[in-house]
């Protein structure tokens, strides 16, 4: 184990794109880009590896327009796959050609060493609502990042067992790493109870060390609301929501907390009002809209006739 740890931590020293890397993995999207804008790589290799990160954290940002201008035919098959997901989210139109093209990609012999097109793969299939075969597209890859989604996706589906063995081979493979840590902390929040804690410690270490971004408060308000501790999360989100007002995961979080507070139900339903205007395809959003259209049309059946 010792040898393990030393060859992750000499791993570490010599990884000069640590810094981009890790403000990606927390959603410190703006500083990643600054900076993969910054620093000189040492060659082709971490340049490239440089560069599906600056346009990865584009996306993040639904900057899809500098993505989809800036990779071109003759770029690597990483970017390429990158350019495949932002043309997936920039366009309604487009997404069922980009997915049967990408279904007929992995049914042939997929290589499964570019963990760029594995990631952008199950990011699609993901946002298909299509688990089974995010998971299957994962399982191919062996990197810490195809570790850690996989360990999000079982949790999604309540498979916290499966959720922890896969953690544990992330434990393994590097237990310091930042996607290791928060993958532990994403765990904990699952398994409940005492482990609640240690969640919101994580969490909030690495606010503390890097910088506390909408990916970490909200899972420091998470842990509180779990804990049952409404206000503490109430004034987490609020913070959240000074950095981004139509962050999905901030605004899904306030209407489950208002609610649960009893404010007025216009408290609620502005949250409600502002997720739907930044995000109407966003899978809560879907489920709420069809929910809805539901109890309209059986509110009909039992309205009174004239």
């Amino acid at each position: 184990m010792i040898s393990a740890h030393i060859m992750a931590s000499q791993q570490g020293e010599v990884d000069e794109l640590f810094d981009v890397k890790n403000a990606f993995y927390i959603g410190s999207y703006q500083h990643c880009i600054n900076e993969a804008q910054k620093v000189k790589t040492s060659g082709p290799d971490k340049e490239l590896e440089k560069d599906i990160f600056l346009y990865r954290a584009y996306i993040a940002q639904r900057k899809y327009g500098v993505v989809l201008d800036d990779i071109k035919p003759s770029s690597s098959e990483d970017l390429k796959a990158v350019k495949m997901f932002a043309d997936y989210l920039s366009n309604d139109a487009k997404r069922d050609a980009i997915v049967a093209e990408l279904d007929k990609k992995m049914s042939k012999s997929v290589d499964v060493s570019n963990t760029t097109f594995l990631l952008m793969a199950a990011s699609i299939y993901l946002h298909e609502m299509n688990t089974d075969a995010a998971l299957r597209t994962l399982h191919q890859g062996d990197s810490l990042e195809c570790m850690a989604m996989t360990v999000q996706v079982l949790l999604k589906l309540d498979r916290v067992d499966m959720a922890r063995k896969e953690l544990k081979k992330m434990q393994e493979q590097d237990e310091d790493a930042t996607l290791t840590q928060l993958a532990t902390a994403w765990v904990n929040l699952a398994v409940g109870g005492e482990k609640l804690q240690d969640a919101f410690y994580i969490f909030q270490e690495m606010a503390d060390k890097y910088s506390p971004t909408l990916i970490l408060l909200n899972g420091q308000a998470a842990c509180h609301m779990a804990q049952n501790k409404w206000d503490e999360a109430e004034s987490v989100l609020q913070d959240a929501l000074d950095k981004d007002s139509g962050h999905p995961e901030t605004l899904i979080n306030l209407i489950v907390l208002t609610q649960h507070l009893g404010k007025p139900p216009e408290v609620t339903s502005r949250y409600l009002s502002q997720l739907k205007d930044a995000h109407r395809s966003h899978p809560f959003i879907k489920d709420y809209l069809t929910k809805e259209n539901e109890f309209d049309r059986l509110a009909m059946q039992y309205a009174p006739s004239a």
